[in-house]
């Protein structure tokens, strides 16, 4: 099975699904505290050490993270009891720069230590 998560921006719109299943998930990271606003993390993006302290520092994202994952951990072991191929995860924010890529980031973490037999296609469409 293949998870292809997408970090993007909304300004952008929605990735489209390429595996033709015309499903997945959409996670809409704006309400969480945006590192976007202040000057020292506008260059930066979600790979970036201060900008992973800072979203990590404030714990917002975190929990909301932790909810993603227990909704993917279900919806992954279900595809994979059923044989199914391919599961598409999208992480939008107002950039696709912060926010997003951190979270996109942090998913295929999780999913690689969990879920070893699934292959990963990480994708950061809008990140400069």
């Amino acid at each position: 099975m293949t998870i292809t998560i997408y970090s993007f921006s909304f300004k952008k719109g929605i990735p489209e699904d390429r595996s033709g299943n015309g499903g997945g998930y959409v996670f809409d990271c704006r309400s969480t505290h945006n590192p976007g606003k202040y000057e020292q993390y506008k260059e930066l993006t979600g790979l970036d050490q201060p900008v992973i302290d800072y979203l990590e520092q404030d714990g917002e994202i975190l929990t909301f993270l932790q909810s993603v994952y227990l909704l993917i951990d279900h919806h992954v072991e279900r595809f994979l009891e059923r044989n199914f191929e391919h599961l598409q995860v999208a992480f939008g924010c107002t950039g696709g720069q912060h926010r997003s890529v951190y979270s996109a980031e942090a998913l295929a973490k999780h999913i690689a230590q969990h879920y070893p037999t699934v292959t990963i296609e990480l994708i950061h469409r809008d990140k400069p």
